[in-house]
Parts: C-alpha cells; sequence; structure tokens
C-alpha cells in the first residue's frame, strides 16, 4: 500500500507561497497606481495625445501712409496624403492624375511619384496651391469613386508681397523687405530684424491624436493662449520706391553694370524714404531663387563693402575744416603727381595733370587727388598724426561701425586704425581720396547727412511704427559743429555748380542740389590686379527746397559699370552716377506729402569765402 501523498507542512508551505504572491501582486499594483500613478498617467496620454504650436497670424508690413501693403499673410492649402492606406496601384493612378493637373515633370515630378508610391502614413506632396487647383482637387476627391483618393487639403499660412517691383521679375522693396522661409521664419531685411514683432508668440494646445499622429481638433485644449504679431509700418513711400526702382533698372541697362543701388534718407529724422538695388529679386519665388542663385538676397547697401573712391574727400575736408589746417581760401599747388615715401610710391590726378595752384574748395570741386593728398598729410605734425586726425573724422561720422539701422546684415566696413597699424604717407594719401578703406553706401549716407543737417549724427531706421507704437529718432549725437556744417554744405554745392561737366548733369531748376561724385578702381583679389575697364562709380549729395536747408540725402551706386568712354581722367557712362541722383533726388523732393514742413533752425554762417 503507497503512504499519503499530502503533508500538513507542505500546505502550510504552499500557503505561505501565495500569500507572499498575491501580497507582491498588492503592493506592486498600489505601486503602480499610487506611488506612480501620475507619472503612468502622462505616459498614457502622450501616447495618445500630443502638443502642438500653433503659429500666430504674422503681422503685416505697410509703407509710411499706412495703406499700401507691402507684406501681408494669406491663408493657402497644402496638399497632403496617406500613401499606406492606399494600394500600389491605387498610388500610382492618383499620382498621375497629380502629375497633369499640377503640370509637373522633371525633378518636381519624380519627387512626388516617390513620395505618393512609399510606404509612409503622412507625406506633403504640395505647397502654396492656388485656389483653382484646391477646388479642382475638391472635385476629384469626392463621390464614391474618386479619382483623387487618400489625400488631403489642409490649410496653412503663407507669406505674399503683392506690390510689383519696378522691374520685372521683382516685388516691391525686395531687398528691403526680405521674405519669410517655410518655418515661418523672417529671413534678411526687415522680415529676419523683426521676425519676434512680426510672428508675436505661438499658440500651446494639447489635443488626442488620431492614427497618423495629427492633433484632433474637437479634443483641443488651450495651454498658452500666444500672442498675435504686429503690424510693422516703414519709413518707405511706395510711389517714390516704385519710381527709384525704374531709375535702378534704366541705369544698370545703360550702363552695363553689375549692380546699381540708391538710398533716400531725411537728414534730420533718419527716416529712409527709398531704398533699392538693381538686380532685385521676386520675394514670392524665393525657394526657387535660393536653389540658383541665393546670392540675390544680399542687401548690398548694408551687407556689402567698397572703396568708395573721392566721395570720401568729404572726410578729409571735414578733418581739415574742423583741424583749422586749412580753410576754404587756403591755395594748395596741385602738381599732378605727388611722390611719397621717398620716392617709394606715388598719387595722381585721374588725369595725371597739373592745375596748379588753387584754393582748396576749388581742389575739392575738380575732386584732385593730390590736393586732397597733400591736405591730409598736412594735418599733424608728422605721418601718423595725421593719420589719427584722419581716423577721427571717420569715426566721429560712423565709418568703422555699424550705424544700427534696423536691417539684418549689416556690417561695419574696414577702417584701419593708425594707432594699431601704423600708416605709411602713401595710406594718408590714398584714404584721404577714398582708396585702402571700405564703406558700405548706408555709412555714406549717414555722414553725409552729418554733414548738411548742422552736424547731429542720426542713426538711419526704415520702421516709423510697431503696432500702435511710433518710433522715435535714434540721436548718435553732435559730431561736428553747425558752423563746419554750414561750410561743408556749401562746399557741396560748389561742387556741382562750379564744375561744367558736373553742372549740366546735376542740377535740378528750382532747387538747391550739392554733393560729391567718386570714381574707384576694383581690386580683383583672385587675379591680383585692378579690373580692366570696370570701376565703382557713386555720388552722394542733397537737394533743397531752400537755399541752404537741405531736405534731403540721397546717395548711388553704381558698382562695376562700364565706361563708354576711358581716357585719362575721363570715364564716361550713358548715366553718370551724378545723374542717377539728379533723377531720384527730383523724383524724391517732387513726392506729394513726403517731405515735412519742418521750422528750420538757421545753420551757422559758413565760413569766409
Amino acid at each position: 500500500m503507497l503512504g499519503r501523498s499530502d503533508s500538513r507542512a507542505r500546505a502550510l508551505l504552499l500557503l505561505v507561497v501565495f500569500v507572499v504572491a498575491a501580497g507582491s501582486i498588492v503592493v506592486r499594483t498600489a505601486y503602480w497606481q499610487v506611488v506612480r500613478r501620475d507619472e503612468l498617467s502622462e505616459l498614457a496620454r502622450a501616447q495618445t495625445s500630443v502638443r502642438v504650436k500653433e503659429a500666430s497670424r504674422r503681422g503685416a508690413i505697410y509703407d509710411r501712409t499706412g495703406t499700401v501693403v507691402l507684406a501681408s499673410t494669406v491663408d493657402r492649402n497644402r496638399l497632403a496624403a496617406f500613401p499606406k492606406i492606399l494600394s500600389p496601384e491605387r498610388r500610382r493612378e492618383v499620382a498621375s492624375v497629380l502629375l497633369q493637373l499640377l503640370d509637373l515633370d522633371g525633378e518636381a515630378a519624380s519627387d512626388l511619384v516617390t513620395k505618393l508610391t512609399s510606404e509612409r502614413e503622412y507625406v506633403v506632396l504640395a505647397r502654396d496651391l492656388a485656389p483653382e487647383i484646391a477646388d479642382r482637387i475638391r472635385e476629384l476627391s469626392a463621390g464614391r469613386t474618386p479619382a483623387l483618393a487618400g489625400l488631403e487639403l489642409e490649410p496653412e499660412p503663407s507669406r505674399v508681397y503683392p506690390q510689383p517691383g519696378g522691374a520685372p521679375d521683382t516685388t516691391l522693396a525686395s531687398h528691403l523687405l526680405g521674405f519669410v522661409n517655410r518655418e515661418g521664419v523672417g529671413q534678411y531685411g526687415v522680415e529676419q530684424y523683426y521676425q519676434e514683432d512680426l510672428a508675436g508668440q505661438p499658440r500651446l494646445i494639447a489635443a488626442q491624436r488620431d492614427v497618423n499622429g495629427r492633433p484632433i481638433p474637437e479634443t483641443a485644449s488651450v495651454l498658452e493662449i500666444g500672442t498675435p504679431g504686429q503690424d510693422l509700418t516703414l519709413t518707405i513711400d511706395a510711389s517714390l520706391q516704385y519710381a527709384l526702382e525704374q531709375e535702378l533698372l534704366a541705369t544698370w541697362m545703360a550702363d552695363r553694370a553689375k549692380r546699381v543701388s540708391a538710398v533716400v534718407l531725411d537728414p534730420y529724422s533718419g527716416e529712409v524714404y527709398a531704398w533699392g538695388s538693381y538686380p532685385g529679386y521676386d520675394a514670392n519665388d524665393f525657394q526657387a531663387l535660393a536653389a540658383a542663385d541665393p546670392s540675390v538676397f544680399i542687401d548690398p547697401i548694408v551687407s556689402t563693402v567698397y572703396e568708395p573712391g573721392s566721395v570720401f574727400k568729404m572726410l578729409t575736408a571735414v578733418a581739415a575744416l574742423d583741424s583749422g589746417s586749412v580753410t576754404m581760401k587756403t591755395r594748395i599747388r596741385d602738381t599732378g603727381t605727388l611722390k611719397l615715401d621717398g620716392g617709394a610710391a606715388r598719387v595722381d590726378d585721374a588725369d595725371r595733370k597739373a592745375m596748379g595752384w588753387m584754393t582748396f574748395e576749388d581742389g575739392i570741386a575738380y575732386s584732385r587727388n593730390v590736393v586732397a593728398a597733400k591736405v591730409a598729410l598736412g594735418l599733424g605734425e608728422d605721418t601718423q598724426r595725421s593719420a589719427l586726425t584722419l581716423y577721427d573724422a571717420w569715426t566721429r561720422l560712423g565709418f568703422g561701425a555699424p550705424t544700427g539701422i534696423d536691417l539684418a546684415g549689416e556690417v561695419a566696413g574696414i577702417v584701419r586704425d593708425p594707432a594699431i597699424a601704423t600708416y605709411r604717407e602713401i595710406d594718408v594719401a590714398n584714404t584721404s581720396f577714398g582708396q585702402g578703406i571700405a564703406v558700405t553706401p548706408i555709412q555714406l549716407a549717414q555722414a553725409y547727412a552729418a554733414m548738411v543737417n548742422g552736424g547731429v549724427l542720426v542713426q538711419p531706421h526704415v520702421v516709423k511704427g510697431i503696432g500702435e507704437r511710433e518710433r522715435a529718432p535714434t540721436v548718435r549725437g553732435q559730431v561736428l559743429s553747425e558752423r563746419l556744417s554750414g561750410q561743408l554744405t556749401k562746399l557741396m554745392n560748389r561742387v556741382v555748380t562750379k564744375v561744367d561737366f558736373y553742372r549740366d548733369r546735376t542740377l535740378i531748376p528750382g532747387f538747391e542740389v550739392g554733393g560729391k561724385t567718386g570714381t574707384a578702381q576694383i581690386w580683383d583679389a583672385e587675379q591680383g590686379r585692378w579690373k580692366v575697364n570696370l570701376f565703382n562709380y557713386s555720388f552722394v549729395g542733397y537737394v533743397a527746397r531752400e537755399p541752404g536747408r537741405p531736405d534731403l540725402v540721397v546717395g548711388v551706386r553704381i558698382e562695376e559699370g562700364t565706361p563708354t568712354v576711358a581716357r585719362v581722367g575721363q570715364l564716361e557712362m550713358p548715366v553718370m552716377s551724378f545723374e542717377l541722383f539728379r533723377r531720384i533726388a527730383y523724383d524724391a523732393i517732387t513726392t506729394p506729402n513726403l517731405v515735412p514742413e519742418r521750422p528750420f533752425q538757421a545753420l551757422a554762417a559758413a565760413a569766409d569765402r
């Protein structure tokens, strides 16, 4: 007979095991449900919900009148697809219909087919669909057997620039405005500089998500309400801007130039009334341009530097008249050629001819390099002190530092500090007439504004108001005396009235004008020599309704212009820089309601003539 297999001890052991196991389960369950409840609930919600940042409506950009829209945001549709829910054959059929409907070929067609025939759950096939295309897609997606299945039109904001520019295939003020990329981030110009103001703060929402990971609108709750973007009102006048761009195009074509730029500035407030360069671009088509040649986006008025040539002689005049080393009537002998540094270097007048004894004011009017070099070298007891005096004038008027204008990408220019880099005689001479120094056009405009406005350095700006807030001018300080400003204004006027070559193509009947020209050789760093028959032509000056009271400063640059008459001392083009100045200055001074009626404070009397 077999013994009994049960045992009281064994039963007790099993009971203990069961009790311990059950207790462990209870403890573990309590741990998950009580101790880690919040953490696990959050993990569960994360698997079935999503947090989304919804961009706020981007602010619009207006011209100074507040009526012309330069940039706005509109609702467009993007086309999305869900390839995984379609059979391979159906994907190919839908792709065939879309290629024809969207008129795609080449790489664009191949890209769409690749996306649509993939195993992905969600893809974006196209953006910024024209309204008529979106309507046609809706029609073909409806019904029991739609030609387009597995597609969805989704709304998305799109930045548009509705004003055509003054040249073909451009939008108005393209370099000044910049554009907004697909991520809603401003690029270049005003759009980048004022990104935070224009974009506002996004709204944060939480919602359950569908099988494709997208939020379900019915389940959405707002976590952060965000703030809408603010509108900007620019200082730009749209009608003047259009006229300026037309002038730039005409000059570019006539002079076979690489680029032509111009800026119109209020010398008292720093407001920019017009600003442009040609070639410009169509900001509505920035993606295609970015793929072809992104350099077109760079604004040459703030982001590129050049040797300005003789427009910089006015800075030598500032240093000389301010220091008292010369007066307007000081006589200086123009020898045509000046040997320096013990004969190791020399400077020449453009025509390499001597004009003999002349007053300082006539040396500037006739743009004599030798006169400018002699005056610059006589600023101090020795070469180094002369260089320091010149450098002081440059930096007081803003060269070597950004102007602070409210545009993205401004550069500081290149100005050598004599306290760091010792100057030779040739260095002082060259910089006296704008060689060996690199500046931006906006720096020149700012400096000339201070020369004619009573000696105050005012920061240029392109935004007049942000939302309801008006922008006040930013004044850097009194950098020249009113007396010196009066002298410089008269000197600029003498340039265009004394010299026949300038007078015939610069003066504007009924208005006073003044300014200074510059023609500079261009160094080719790759070839290690000067470029052949290509020059930078500049003119910066003022136009006034009343004598001695400048209203506007206009700066122009013709980059790599090709002269049609090229002789020693004579490099003429169909449209010279001072002719372009005259056209733009006339457009500006005659623009209705542009130039304010201001209670002028008379400038101090000019120095003895």
